[in-house]
């Protein structure tokens, strides 16, 4: 085992080459990224997750929620940016094709909105994110990021059993590069990948708009009980000594996180209406729907001539993606693969997040205000 594990980490290519990747880093990258669905499954058995809804009111290893998100949200498009920037001239962004350059325009206005105007100038508050969790985002950002710069710079993988370059043979006249789903697959992934940020956006304004109507409501509650205790207490004055325990001081803190932003930890269930009718967590489901479109608008990324000039070493693709090839195949469209991957792990990952979140809402809220909702498939109480 120990030999096995000693052979596979001197086949890795030299760490500089993972920074700005090579076609070889890329494709082990690639190859390591696909794997992604395999380790999530253990976020089906273990509900440990402390950010948001989950996480600790006192912890050493938290991160202020907005200062977290930022963090590992932001990862993403500078990395992207940077590698297109950094890589040989023949490589950089000006060289691009204008289907590239979409492509990397898209991923960089969803982070944009997501790492600043999200947290900053959208949330009411954020609960404070561990390091863990903030560590485990950035490392899934970077990686995403990386393998979607490498193809979006032209690298080309190919994967054993399918042709994914997107050329269509016997066309009159030679090889061509297009076919009519080159065409219209794009315009139809950027309509759905419009139609996911808009809803995403809109499902995220609502719930954050939700929690400032019912932090303002306990807030006005609280001034009014306060109004009517001081007067009953001018009548009957009374003297409380205050007590020293662990449980009083941190009952303290969290009291002072809250008058410092009354809408800290107020969290509502929404009513079963709109974009809520059928499940509570459609601002996931339109952010898959925004990556499908992005996957769509990435069948018109070809890869470059002179990316074409590097040579690297074929792909075995994971069983989950070999019907994205065969589609790809059977429409003579190239393979968006890091796109692909990009749609299927983001389901991986936030799914089970979203069946322990309605789980919350039971314990928090009661069975009869989720109201029969699933979590993001409708209607459906185990998803």
């Amino acid at each position: 085992m120990g030999s096995a594990f000693s052979s596979f980490l001197g086949s890795l290519p030299p760490l500089r080459d993972f920074i700005l990747p090579t076609p070889q880093a890329y494709t082990t990258l690639l190859n390591i990224f696909q794997y992604f669905p395999v380790f999530s499954l253990a976020q089906w058995v273990v509900s440990w997750h402390p950010a948001g809804k989950g996480s600790y009111q006192s912890s050493w290893l938290n991160i202020p929620g907005k200062l977290g998100w930022f963090i590992m949200e932001i990862v993403g498009p500078v990395n992207l940016l940077y590698i297109l920037y950094k890589l040989p001239p023949m490589l950089n962004i000006s060289s691009l094709p204008l289907s590239n350059k979409l492509a990397a325009s898209l991923y960089v206005i969803h982070y944009v909105n997501r790492a600043i105007i999200s947290p900053f100038l959208a949330a009411p508050s954020m609960s404070p994110m561990h390091a863990t969790v903030v560590t485990m985002a950035v490392l899934f950002n970077w990686l995403n990021s990386t393998c979607l710069a490498g193809w979006l710079v032209g690298y080309h993988v190919p994967v054993l059993g399918y042709k994914t370059d997107g050329t269509v043979s016997g066309a009159q006249g030679g090889s061509s590069r297009y076919s009519p789903a080159t065409h219209f697959l794009p315009c139809l992934g950027m309509v759905l990948f419009a139609a996911g940020m808009i809803g995403n956006i809109h499902s995220e304004r609502t719930l954050f708009r939700l929690r400032r109507e019912a932090a303002e409501k306990r807030d006005a509650a609280k001034k009014s009980d306060q109004a009517i205790t001081q007067n009953e207490d001018e009548d009957h004055p009374t003297f409380i000594q205050a007590s020293s325990s662990s449980s009083s001081t941190d009952a303290n803190a969290n009291a002072n996180d809250k008058k410092n932003n009354k809408y800290a930890k107020v969290y509502v269930i929404p009513p079963a209406r709109g974009v809520f009718r059928s499940i509570l967590y459609p601002h996931y489901v339109f952010e898959w729907l925004e990556w499908l479109g992005f996957a769509l608008v990435g069948t018109a990324v070809f890869p470059t001539r002179q990316a074409l000039a590097f040579s690297s070493p074929p792909l075995q693709i994971a069983p989950w993606l070999r019907p994205a090839a065969a589609f790809a195949e059977k429409l003579q469209v190239p393979l968006p693969l890091p796109a692909v991957l990009f749609v299927v792990n983001a389901v991986a990952n936030m799914l089970p997040h979203a069946r322990w979140g309605r789980k919350w809402y039971v314990e928090k809220f009661g069975e009869k205000a989720v109201a029969g909702r699933g979590a993001a498939v409708p209607w459906c109480p185990w998803l």
